[in-house]
């Protein structure tokens, strides 16, 4: 790689309005928005204390806060039914399915490689 290339490419990272590593992986990138994208993978819809359950060390203010950064980026959908009391429920959006396989791919390299990381 050329001189010059090579510093180009270092430079893009340092691009916060052009970087797609910050503005679009940050978004999703955090432990909890991880599992929970996983979690709604697993079913078409998921209420909160589905969530919850699954993913037992999460606040509830924390997944209140993740849950709605998803919802704000077009990964995840909320539906609210008007029902009393009323039901929400959780589900990916074409957009969150279309990035599960990358993210599934991630989760298969790290079981594979957990205790070379940990040591």
């Amino acid at each position: 790689m050329k001189k010059l290339e090579l510093k180009e490419n270092l430079q893009k990272y340092t691009r916060m309005d052009s970087c797609p590593v910050r503005n679009v992986v940050a978004r999703f990138s955090g432990k909890w928005s991880i599992l929970v994208l996983c979690v709604l993978s697993e079913n078409d819809k998921t209420r909160f204390n589905g969530v919850a359950k699954a993913i037992p060390d999460i606040s509830p203010k924390v997944l209140t806060e993740t849950l709605k950064n998803l919802e704000k980026d077009n990964l995840i959908k909320r539906e609210v039914y008007a029902e009393i009391p009323p039901r929400v429920e959780y589900s990916l959006t074409d957009l969150g399915r279309s990035l599960m396989p990358h993210i599934e791919g991630m989760l298969r390299w790290a079981i594979d490689n957990y205790e070379s990381v940990v040591r």
